[in-house]
């Protein structure tokens, strides 16, 4: 098969074990952790852990996210740990300006973006101490060690780290912790500068010590509470308030696939089987990867989706979300005369030679969160509250305690009821689309893991369609279609994902999209019985 794009990495195989993430220190944490005896538990939370440090404007202990975990007795657990709206948050905090696809959720000030108003009540390390305690098996001691290593001794700050920083400038420089961090003599820590977390390492140790009641209720939490007080609405009994939840996965077919995903408050699981369903009936093998009449069907799919997570999406606490009839088949060949007609998170993949396998996206929400920094924590808060529809009376709107609404797909595929792929990545809106188109290259096109990955991406929410430079080529050919074409250089975040095979061989693959980095270990134990004799 002839592909419109060349793969710019290469992927990495064992049977012990594999670790991606989207830096290579992550990657090393969690294999550290593998090699010393833990499992894939075990190896994910020392990832995020690590990844806090050297992806700090992607995620952080003042995040949310969610963790799609099949374990070795062949279990499905999500754990929940979506941020929340704090319990004195109001529908009317905010002012909309505009009512226009592109500037939604612009607000007056930038409140929902930007500073302390923009910070809804973090659940991350909740939820990393949680699926910790309950299926890891190392000390916590042990998984948090990798990240204290890699604040407290520094590490190369990244053309792409460099690029962030270059790119939220303006943003940062407003804030003199951070600032004084990110812009030392006034200008972003050049690619291969070292970058040493002085703060935020006595920070982690005191995680270690302590779990996440450092931040839900004690010192880190009060210094958060105290940089938040005037502007910000979250209370120290709101952080002591936050909780983890562990929830049941949604389970879909295609053809002949199992499709397990994130269920609500994630708009994921229910849409990316909502997505395949309507698809099921097409050729899409037959027509091609790349194909424009393909690629139509594609972007329909997701406008459709679309539409009905705008009106019905999000905390199941609060919206009634009709999860039955969106995953159906019947709702799929009900919406096929409709197709007729007509960004920054990160997210790692690990496997054990158990059969424990995770798939985790987790976020400080938008590059650099709330764009400032805790004194005296090295802590960079979420800018969550920008999830939110800032206009009460919608099924997104801000309510005290209500969870944020959220793209997140970690997903996984079965066939015969064990495992083929796990994969997942950043990007916000742009993320369950793109997970989708994935597991289409997969299934559909026979892509290798690589390659499925790595292909170009389209996306829409039913406006304009945007496209990815190696889809260019077929622009007019979208546009003859109805689509109003905008070309972007890229759609979603690093994605990436762990292959199966029968013979118990795990492959990762990590795309070009971000730093990511694949760790694979095989070998294992000597031979029972077997000693060194000279």
């Amino acid at each position: 098969m002839t592909l419109p794009f060349d793969c710019e990495k290469r992927p990495a195989s064992g049977s012990r074990g594999v670790v991606v993430t989207n830096a290579p220190l992550g990657s090393a944490a969690g294999a550290e952790m593998l090699a010393i005896g833990g499992n894939a538990i075990d190896a994910t939370v020392a990832a995020l852990l690590t990844l806090t440090v050297v992806e700090p404007m992607m995620v952080g202990i003042a995040g949310g996210g969610i963790a799609h975990l099949r374990l070795a007795d062949g279990r499905h657990v999500v754990i929940d740990a979506l941020s929340a709206a704090g319990q004195g948050a109001r529908p009317d905090m905010f002012t909309p300006l505009s009512d226009l696809p592109d500037a939604y959720m612009e607000v007056e000030g930038r409140r929902n973006r930007v500073g302390p108003s923009a910070v809804a009540v973090p659940s991350n390390l909740r939820g990393w101490c949680l699926m910790h305690q309950r299926y890891g098996r190392l000390p916590w001691a042990d998984v948090v060690e990798p990240a204290i290593r890699a604040a407290a001794r520094g590490f190369a700050v990244s053309p792409y780290l460099h690029g962030a920083i270059r790119e939220h400038e303006s943003d940062l420089r407003m804030d003199l912790e951070i600032a004084r961090l990110l812009l030392p003599d006034g200008a972003p820590l050049a690619p291969g500068s070292r970058l040493v977390m002085g703060d935020y390492a006595e920070s982690l140790r005191l995680i270690q010590a302590q779990g996440d009641a450092a931040l839900h209720g004690g010192d880190l939490g009060r210094a958060l509470v105290d940089r938040l007080e005037g502007e910000g609405h979250v209370t120290l009994d709101d952080l002591a308030a936050a909780r983890a939840i562990e929830r049941e996965a949604i389970f879909g077919t295609y053809r002949g696939h199992t499709i397990v995903g994130p269920p609500p408050p994630a708009s994921s699981g229910v849409h990316v089987v909502q997505m395949l369903n309507m698809l099921e009936p097409f050729d899409l093998r037959g027509m091609g990867f790349g194909n424009p009449d393909a690629m139509d069907l594609l972007a329909r799919a997701i406008a459709l989706a679309f539409e009905d997570r705008r009106a019905a999406s999000g905390d199941p606490d609060f919206v009634d979300v009709p999860v039955d009839r969106f995953t159906s088949k019947d709702y799929a060949r009900q919406r096929m005369p409709v197709i007729h007609e007509s960004r920054d998170t990160t997210h790692l993949t690990v496997a054990d030679a158990d059969g424990n396998i995770v798939s985790a996206t987790h976020t400080i929400n938008g590059l650099w969160g709330a764009c400032f920094m805790v004194p005296g924590t090295g802590i960079i808060p979420n800018n969550y509250m920008l999830n939110y529809d800032p206009r009460p009376g919608r099924a997104l709107s801000i309510a005290p305690g209500k969870r944020v609404p959220t793209s997140m797909a970690p997903m996984m595929v079965l066939r015969d009821g064990q495992p083929l792929y796990a994969l997942g990545l950043p990007g916000a809106v742009r993320i369950f689309p793109s997970a989708m188109q994935a597991i289409v290259n997969l299934i559909d096109h026979g892509m290798t893991l690589q390659q499925a990955v790595e292909a170009p991406r389209l996306w829409t929410e039913g406006h304009h369609l945007e496209l990815e430079p190696a889809y260019a080529a077929q622009a007019d050919a979208m546009r003859a279609r109805g689509h109003e074409v905008r070309l972007v250089k890229t759609i979603g975040g690093g994605m990436n994902a762990i292959g199966f095979a029968p013979d118990g061989t795990m492959t990762g693959a990590a795309c070009w999209r971000a730093d990511g980095t694949v760790m694979a270990q095989a070998g294992g134990l000597a031979r029972a019985g077997i000693r060194f004799v000279i």
